[in-house]
């Protein structure tokens, strides 16, 4: 039975009679049977119409059906790469990558767009002209920097402090968008100035001062101001990817109503696993144990990678992964013959992969670039985490305009009541 206590509440969205019937395949003389039975809520209409029926309750009665009927299959395997399991208007999946609101990420990093410009476009479907400038958020940061170990790593630098942030902000519950928006520009500059070593204070004070995210992340990580623009085209691909587990992680808990410093909390949770934002430690590892670039065919054959190539949402390549592997083999070619040991596997490694149709993915490219900077593989993850939040946030608004609790339902395969295993 539908929860009664829920009839004190108006239902998002209603639809007429013929209409709730040909969502659910039914005749109108069943339509009026479910209503009948607290099935589904409905409504007087106006303007003439008769009733009015909530289609929330509509789509949870038509899952149940299609469970009973044996589709219970699939909605599992949609979990899994399978169908679409929610509407979005943020990023489309295709063949030339991920399109943030009809614009394609490659082509925006190719045109120099600004990321703050593109997280502006994630959120509200506009793209700025100008180049954006976001306010930077007033810390301690001295006092700050005595919390983090000295042995800590960005993203888990990053999962101190977003808490302690919602926790100095009296405003945090305000959920208006606009306010949800404003708080997280300032969060997205401590993620970016959270790259800096152990939060060295000194080191995030300077970065602070930057002119953007990708110039904060710049010099949060010690790099010269000329690897902006290369740091900016990372931050752009990565930004958003339709459900990845981040950003679904985050929509779960905007889907509770829960302030954006939860969200994002839950998010970095997800991001902190090898099989999403920290892939490309684990790529930094293997190319290690391959050793060298000479090596890197005959490795992969014989011991291919845990992680980084073939992706299911790519069967002909990651277009996402060819911006990053073309920036780190410029800086790789600009090196010292025999340096960036690591980086040069990466790349050999990507080379290899590609002539055996198995394509690198993005995660290989924010592997490659890292070591080209002869940075330590967590600071890529942390990178990721950085560019990653303006698609946390445009699904975190999504999820909250959408005003639905994401509440999926398990398949029941244990033992039932009374039977002893």
């Amino acid at each position: 039975m539908v929860d009664q206590r829920r009839f004190d509440n108006q239902p998002n969205e209603l639809l007429d009679s013929r209409a709730a019937a040909k969502l659910l395949g039914v005749e109108l003389r069943t339509l009026y049977a479910y209503a009948s039975r607290g099935l589904v809520r409905s409504v007087r209409g106006t303007r003439g119409l008769k009733r009015m029926y909530a289609r929330d309750d509509l789509e949870r009665l038509k899952a149940r059906s299609s469970a009973r009927a044996g589709h219970g299959a699939v909605a599992a395997g949609a979990l899994r790469w399978g169908e679409p399991v929610l509407d979005s208007a943020i990023t489309e999946i295709t063949p030339r990558g991920p399109a943030y609101r009809g614009h394609l990420a490659t082509e925006l990093a190719a045109q120099g767009v600004a990321f703050e410009n593109v997280a502006e476009l994630l959120w509200s479907g506009y793209l700025p002209r100008e180049t954006v400038v976001w306010p930077r958020p007033a810390l301690p940061v001295a006092q700050l920097g005595k919390l983090v170990p000295a042995d800590a790593e960005p993203l888990e630098v990053m999962q101190l402090l977003v808490p302690l942030a919602g926790l100095a902000d009296p405003h945090r519950t305000d959920g208006r968008p606009d306010a949800i928006v404003a708080r997280c520009r300032l969060l997205m500059s401590l993620l970016a100035a959270a790259l800096a070593p152990a939060f060295n204070a000194a080191q995030v004070t300077r970065a602070l001062t930057a002119h953007s995210i990708a110039a904060i992340a710049a010099r949060a990580l010690g790099l010269d101001e000329e690897h902006v623009p290369t740091l900016q085209i990372a931050l752009i691909v990565l930004a958003d990817h339709e459900l990845n587990a981040s950003s679904f992680a985050a929509r779960v808990v905007a889907s509770t109503d829960a302030d954006p410093y939860a969200c994002f909390s839950a998010a970095l949770a997800a991001v902190s696993g090898p099989r999403h934002g920290t892939a490309a430690e684990a790529l930094a590892q293997y190319a290690d144990q391959v050793g060298s670039p000479d090596r890197a065919a005959k490795e992969l054959d014989r011991r291919p990678a845990p992680v980084g190539f073939g992706h299911p949402l790519y069967p002909d390549g990651d277009p996402r992964a060819e911006p990053l592997l073309a920036a780190a083999k410029a800086l790789v070619i600009d090196a010292r013959a025999g340096t960036r040991t690591r980086a040069r596997t990466l790349l050999a490694l990507a080379d290899a992969a590609r002539a055996k149709k198995r394509w690198p993915t993005v995660d290989v490219g924010v592997a490659a670039l890292v070591a080209a900077f002869e940075l330590t593989p967590a600071a890529g993850s942390g990178l990721f985490a950085v560019a990653r939040s303006a698609g946390w946030l445009a699904h975190v608004l999504e999820q909250r305009a959408a005003g639905f609790l994401l509440r999926p339902r398990a398949r029941f395969v244990g033992h039932p009541v009374g039977v002893t295993p």
